[in-house]
């Protein structure tokens, strides 16, 4: 059997009212060096995409990237030199720009070791050396090689949201390598990271319930007959039981073309109802430490694999997806299959 793909949606990118930093290169703003390394995906991203809106708070970001992906073809051919690294310039434009806007020190990596901790910033793709692993030099410089395409946007971006997380996460593959080296197997702590660092969202729920019912693969019981009581991403409201954030950048990245069978790997973290009052940008601080919580318990486990990662058809998600709104949706068996689920 092969799963059915729901059609694409037309997308018209749109923009934040948030300024554009007048320290990023003035080249963005200069249609004769208009950067020619960003490719016609990046007009693609729908910024008010659902499952976009908890990066929403980046609007710099999003302001940015549609006013480049905007650059005419002949703005581009006649431009007298490439703009190299501008994902990493805009990201750390907008690493500064929020650590400014929360009064905090620009995020830092977790030291695992001997290592001392070390603030974070985007470098060139080029800056890693040959033969060094990606996270050992993230960890021991704090620069996270970022290439101008959009798998490493996404990444950016979620290193922006999730900072403490994130840093965890790297934590805890230096850890792995420093006992067991770089191998062609990642075993499964790194394995479970990688997972999670790539497909992974979190489901923060005040009805433990809801969250019971996606891990024993109840789809009724998690996505449909509790419908009313999920958080719109574009009207929240402080009534909400139950909301989906992404935190898999290679997740975001598929789902500029949107398909009924991208499944995510997920977390649940049970909150209060307090946490639905919050506005969204405290949401997301909450929320980075409670799962970075999370995820240094379960990777401290002797026996973590992916498994213990609950798979969410990601646009099954309410308010996700407008199909989702008729039950019949769900009752697509490839998609939202039993899995593990517990027999009566």
């Amino acid at each position: 059997m092969t799963a059915t793909d729901l059609p694409v949606k037309p997308y018209s990118a749109s923009s934040s009212d948030a300024p554009v930093d007048a320290t990023l290169d003035a080249s963005i703003n200069n249609p004769s060096v208009c950067d020619s390394r960003l490719d016609d995906s990046f007009a693609e991203i729908n910024w008010q995409a659902p499952w976009l809106c908890h990066l929403n708070q980046l609007g710099y970001i999003s302001k940015t990237i549609t006013q480049l992906s905007g650059c005419s073809e002949a703005a581009q051919t006649d431009k007298l030199e490439n703009t190299p690294d501008i994902i990493a310039k805009v990201l750390n434009t907008a690493l500064q720009q929020q650590a400014n806007d929360l009064q905090q020190h620009l995020p830092q990596t977790k030291p695992a070791h001997n290592n001392q901790a070390q603030t974070l910033k985007c470098v060139s793709q080029d800056a890693l050396p040959e033969g060094k692993a990606y996270e050992s030099f993230i960890a021991t410089t704090g620069s996270i090689p970022t290439r101008d395409n959009l798998h490493d946007l996404f990444n950016g971006s979620i290193w922006l949201t999730f900072p403490k997380t994130k840093a965890l996460l790297n934590y805890y593959h230096m850890l792995e390598i420093e006992q067991q080296g770089i191998r062609a197997s990642r075993g499964r702590v790194r394995d479970t990271i990688t997972v999670f660092d790539e497909n992974g969202a979190v489901l923060v729920t005040a009805d433990p319930s809801i969250g019971e019912a996606l891990i024993d693969f109840d789809w009724q019981g998690s996505l449909v007959s509790t419908r009313s009581k999920w958080d719109d991403p574009k009207q929240i409201n402080i009534n909400s039981q139950a909301a989906v954030y992404i935190f898999g950048h290679a997740l975001l990245e598929q789902l500029i073309q949107p398909r009924k069978p991208l499944c995510a790997h997920s977390i649940v973290i049970n909150v209060s109802q307090d946490f639905f009052a919050l506005p969204l940008s405290e949401r997301m601080q909450y929320l980075d430490n409670k799962v970075a919580e999370h995820m240094d318990k379960l990777l401290s486990q002797d026996e973590v694999t992916p498994r213990q990662l609950a798979p969410l058809p990601i646009l099954g998600v309410p308010h996700f997806w407008p199909e989702n709104t008729d039950s019949s949706f769900y009752e697509d068996s490839f998609v939202f299959r039993s899995g593990r689920r517990l027999k009566k």
